[in-house]
């Protein structure tokens, strides 16, 4: 049995638009209801922000502080079953925010992650389907970060070595475009050049070994969940692909400088890694319908949950549903319900806009609960 870590309380102060609020919460099942637009997310957001160090929806921490109000404040104290603790976060216009455990201030907020493990299934989710590779590669390299303190080093010193190449590059590119025909061209320092490809294959190949271990194990799970929610309906697969099955990073780096000075920036690298997601064989983003995208989605983000609670410390994750139930049929709802109202799933907190699907899953499951009505911030039980 895994220890759970349970948030006990949670204070906000000028928080998106939640004036105050105090919250003792249920170590199992916490509700919140309220038709759209009344701020139900942000309390999720800010108890996301507490393990992450920034909100789920908006990186521009200025933009989390109320309207009109000079700062913001949030505070949750939390239980692991071995020692209770406080982490808090202040933000104020203009001035780095600060952070602490147990009212010490972090120096590196880096040093945060993974603490408090959690899983966010929202409707921005649907991007990892239709976005750009960037956002699954984010998606990745967030679990990751939860559970392998090293990595968040190892993507760190690869994008810097890569802000660097591109720099260089860009020069390159300029000069290029400046000279007249005939006249050599002002080029880039070739030994700069070579320690950072060098730099960016070794962490390169490193962040490599970790996305194809993490993808290798969460497929299974990630099926085996897709495979409850749709009645074994559909087959669904998960693809890595990265520029390093293509053989020694370095060299592919290396190969297409030439170009790479051309358009100014890096056209190989583990930065343009992606996942594919497929249904019965085809890519997922051209073949599936709401319902399955949202299916596919939920799936995944219940594999995460999954796989943190084996691998970030032994601890089960906080799980946070926010709007899960739109545009499902009822057949899949009730797997959902079904799923969720079991004991392995530790702290939940819902939103939804339908007090019916709360019911079910409070009626199915004996486990302890709270309901929040939320109206414009404020929150009623």
């Amino acid at each position: 049995m895994h220890p759970e870590m349970i948030l006990k309380k949670l204070q906000i102060l000028n928080y998106k638009n939640i004036r105050e609020a105090t919250l003792e919460l249920s170590p199992k099942i916490n509700c919140f209801i309220g038709p759209n637009g009344v701020g139900k997310t942000n309390f999720l957001d800010a108890i996301y922000y507490l393990s992450f160090c920034r909100s789920a929806s908006n990186p521009i921490d200025s933009q989390v502080i109320r309207h009109n109000e000079p700062f913001c404040m949030l505070e949750g104290e939390y239980d692991d079953g071995s020692a209770p603790m406080t982490v808090s976060a202040g933000l104020k216009r203009g001035v780095k925010k600060h952070f602490k455990r147990n009212k010490k201030e972090y120096k590196r907020l880096s040093e945060h992650i993974g603490l408090i493990p959690l899983v966010i299934v929202s409707p921005a989710d649907t991007l990892l389907i239709e976005g750009g590779s960037e956002e699954r590669r984010k998606f990745m390299d967030m679990v990751i970060a939860q559970y392998d303190r090293p990595y968040m080093d190892h993507l760190n010193r690869y994008n810097t070595a890569l802000a660097q190449r591109n720099s260089l590059l860009r020069q390159a590119s300029a000069s290029m475009g400046a000279t007249a025909p005939g006249t050599p061209a002002t080029t880039y320092d070739p030994s700069l050049m070579q320690i950072l490809e060098e730099q960016m294959a070794t962490e390169g190949e490193a962040l490599y070994r970790r996305r194809l271990a993490f993808v290798e194990e969460l497929t299974p799970i990630f099926q085996q969940y897709y495979q409850q929610i749709s009645q074994d309906h559909e087959q669904v697969e998960l693809h890595y692909v990265s520029h390093c099955q293509r053989g020694t990073l370095l060299e592919v780096i290396q190969r297409d400088r030439i170009k790479d000075c051309a358009v100014g920036y890096s056209l190989h690298g583990v930065h343009r890694d992606d996942l594919e997601f497929t249904l019965n064989g085809h890519l997922m983003r051209r073949e599936g319908s709401q319902g399955q995208n949202k299916t596919y989605v939920i799936a995944l983000k219940l594999a995460q949950f999954d796989f943190l609670k084996r691998t970030a410390s032994q601890t089960t994750p906080l799980l946070l549903l926010d709007d899960i139930f739109d545009k499902l049929d009822a057949t899949r709802v009730e797997q959902i319900v079904r799923l969720v109202s079991d004991n392995s799933f530790g702290q939940i907190f819902i939103t939804d806009t339908n007090r019916e699907h709360l019911d079910q899953i409070l009626q199915t499951s004996t486990l302890d609960y709270k309901i929040y009505h939320v109206d414009n911030g404020e929150t009623s039980c």
